[in-house]
Formats: structure tokens, sequence, C-alpha cells
């Protein structure tokens, strides 16, 4: 009975379809009184209880206002994510990468919608330990990505962060963060700072479903909000915090529904939809340039387990079976042929060119060298002469 329960409210957890969808934009509450999101889309503000939802399937590449090159590219992003991942699993298996590994099979529509709805370089992201797919997402080498699991000195991190500590200041990415919900007053922090410099940034800070239960959560979310932060706080709920599933380790598993309490704008989104994120995050960053800051529960999941020494026999092959016919892979590969964007040939040359890439990563980071002893010293003080600093 308790089995069949946390079945159906799994199902219920999963990202919302269209005829879940109760509206084109976000509501939001500002504790100041400010207007809500994209009033033109008729989109509830105030005080008013409904949550606005990005269900999968609601939008075209016409509508948001995406070239056919575009979408390719989003495709391809989408597919080198996953490539990266695979081929990361596999050198895992060969001892060739060690430490963590947490892959982001499945995830990759939240990290590439989210990449096309900011401005890189001006913006700011800060993740968790699952950070491959952002990295790649927002530009980043796959060369300089496999180079950092390897531990060479070609790596993003100069091969001393691994897995879970991927950082490019060029681009803004802070990390890449091994403590469960740690980063979250970081990204607020990040976020004040855009305020404070006034540079019209914002911080999108991304956590999972596993984070929310960690006090500095709400503690963050007070303050965000106290000092209206231009900051959006994601929550990519794939469902399971590590092992065990949302329904069983929180009493109330709709995260969105959190930021009421603290006078924020909130909604949901299907994560297994590029364009459903896109969406979200473009109102979301809007609002976040007024000094707004706004959760996001982005409904994804992942078809590997938390990390690569989790079998995930906490979940039934059905389940797993079932997620996999909501793809966002395999789903954006579908609307681009039904909408003749481009074909089968094409698409299968774009595979073989993303696979190609990720070999070569590989060979890139075998023949890497490995930091020397003296990096051991490097980065750790802003002061170049710091006195404890030693040959």
């Amino acid at each position: 009975m308790a089995g069949e329960t946390r079945k159906k409210a799994r199902k219920a957890a999963k990202p919302a379809t269209d005829g879940e969808a109760e509206g084109n934009g976000v509501p939001v509450a500002s504790r100041n009184g400010h207007s809500g999101m994209a009033a033109a889309d008729g989109v509830a503000s105030g005080a008013d209880e409904s949550f606005i939802r990005y269900p999968a399937g609601a939008y075209t590449h016409e509508e948001l206002g995406f070239s056919g090159d575009q979408v390719h590219a989003m495709y391809r992003n989408m597919l080198l994510q996953r490539r990266f991942e695979e081929r990361a699993a596999q050198m895992y298996g060969k001892q060739k990468i060690g430490g963590f590994l947490h892959l982001y099979i499945g995830q990759e529509a939240v990290s590439t919608g989210s990449a096309y709805a900011m401005e890189i370089g001006k913006d700011s992201v800060i993740t968790a330990y699952r950070d491959h797919g952002l990295g790649l997402a927002l530009g980043m080498t796959a060369n300089e990505c496999m180079a950092e699991l390897f531990g060479k000195i070609g790596g993003s991190s100069r091969g001393k962060g691994g897995s879970m500590h991927y950082f490019k200041k060029e681009i803004n990415f802070y990390g890449g963060h091994g403590i469960v919900g740690g980063h979250i007053a970081v990204g607020a922090g990040i976020a004040f700072a855009h305020k404070y410099k006034g540079d019209g940034g914002v911080c999108l800070t991304y956590f999972g479903d596993g984070a929310v239960g960690q006090g500095s959560f709400h503690e963050t979310m007070n303050l965000a909000a106290l000092y209206e932060t231009p900051c959006v706080f994601v929550i990519e709920n794939n469902e399971y915090a590590m092992g065990t599933a949302t329904d069983r380790a929180f009493a109330q598993t709709d995260f969105y529904r959190y930021a009421r309490s603290y006078g924020m704008a909130s909604s949901l989104a299907s994560g297994m939809d590029i364009f459903s994120v896109y969406k979200a995050m473009s109102d979301h960053i809007a609002e976040a340039r007024n000094n707004r800051p706004s959760i996001l529960e982005v409904r994804t999941y992942r078809y590997r387990g938390h990390s690569m020494s989790d079998p995930a026999n906490y979940r039934t092959k059905e389940e797993l079976d079932g997620m996999k016919e909501e793809d966002p892979i395999i789903r954006l590969k579908g609307y681009m042929l039904e909408h003749e964007l481009a074909s089968n040939e094409e698409l299968d040359a774009v595979d073989d060119e993303v696979k190609q890439e990720v070999m070569d990563s590989v060979t890139f980071s075998e023949e890497s060298d490995a930091p020397a002893i003296r990096e051991i010293y490097e980065d750790v003080y802003s002061q170049g002469d710091y006195p404890f600093l030693t040959d």
C-alpha cells in the first residue's frame, strides 16, 4: 500500500503535461508589491495562490524566436553533453578518472535551455557537483572538461578540481561544489555582487531536490528576498536525492511552493523539453534583472545512478523505461524531424561528429601533462607574494 502511494506520488512528480498548463508565465509575489511577470500574458501576481507552469510541448521554436540553425545548435549541444558523459563513464570504468563522477545524462535540456536564455559572460552560474553538462552548455570545450576529469593541467580547473569542481572565470562559471546545499548562499552572494556593482548581471544558482532539505536553502531564500538580489534559484528536481525518492523525504514535494513563504516568485517547468526550460528561464531572468529573486523548479530525471558507485536499485525498470520515453534529446530530435528542420541522415552526421569530438578530448587528456607540484600553491590566495607560499 505504501509502495503504491509512493509510485503515484512519483508519477505526479513527473514534468507537467499540456493538460496541466495553468498559463504562460510566472506569478510574482514581491514583498514590495511589484507587479508580476509578463503581465501581457495575463499572469497572476501579488497574493494569488495559483502557480503557473511551463509544460512540455507548449512552445514552438518560431514562437520563441529561434531559427532552424539555432535549434540545430541546441540539439548538438545537448548531444555533446550526452556523449561526453557516456564516454566519461567508460573512462571511469577504465580507472582513467578517479574520485567521484556524477553524470548529467537525462538533464541536458535544463543546461542548454538555460544557456540560451542567459547572457553568458555577463550573468553568473553556480551549481553543485553534477556540473559537466552546465560547463559544456556554457561553451567550455570537451577538451578542457575531459582533461579536468583526468586531473590534467589542461583542465578547466588545471586538473585540481576533478569532476565536482569545474570553474571558468571568463564565463563567470563559479563551480562545481561538493557540499549539498553549501553553495546556495554563495549564489545569493554572487547575485548581491552583481547588484552592488550595478553591472546588470544575474546569478543562476542550481541545486538538486535533496538540497531543499538543507537549512542553508531556507536561510538563503530569506536573505535573497530581504536584500532583493538578482538571483534565480533553480531546483533540478530529478526525483531522487541520492537514493531517496522525494516523497519519502519531504512532506511538501512541490518545491516551487516554498517561494511563497519568502514573498518570492516561483514556477514549475518541464526539464524534459528544452523550449519549456528556455521560456521559463527567460521570464525568471527578466525578473532577476529588476532585482526580484525567484525559484524555478525544473522537473527532470537522471537515467544513471546518483554517482558511478550507485546501481540505482531503488527504482524499478518499468519506471526507468517509462521516463526514457520522455528523453529530452529524443524529444527534440522528433520535433526537428516533424518540423522538417533536419533529416535523419543529417542528425546521424551530427552524432558522428560529436562522438569524434569527445574521443578527441580523451586523446587530448591522455596526452596532457599532470599539474606540477608548484600548482599546489597556485589559485589559493589572491595575493601573489603571500608569505606562506614556498618554492
